[in-house]
């Protein structure tokens, strides 16, 4: 049973989890090859504060266009 995880910073809507689970099931189930209904997902809001890469907090030092706040 193929279990996704994605972490990322808050801000994406219900419309765009909807789609990804969407998009990614099909994908997933024929690459390892099982059954759609074995995939499970989960979502994890992580904030700017709670990220940190290469000695650094995301609130502190990076920022993205595409990041939302």
């Amino acid at each position: 049973m193929p279990f996704v995880r994605i972490d990322w910073f808050p801000g994406r809507t219900l419309e765009q989890k909807r789609e990804l689970v969407a998009t990614l099931t099909p994908q997933i189930a024929r690459i390892a090859d099982c059954k759609p209904e074995t995939i499970q997902f989960i979502f994890t809001d992580v904030t700017r504060e709670d990220w940190g890469r290469n000695g650094k907090l995301f609130c502190d030092f990076y920022e993205y266009e595409n990041d939302p706040k």
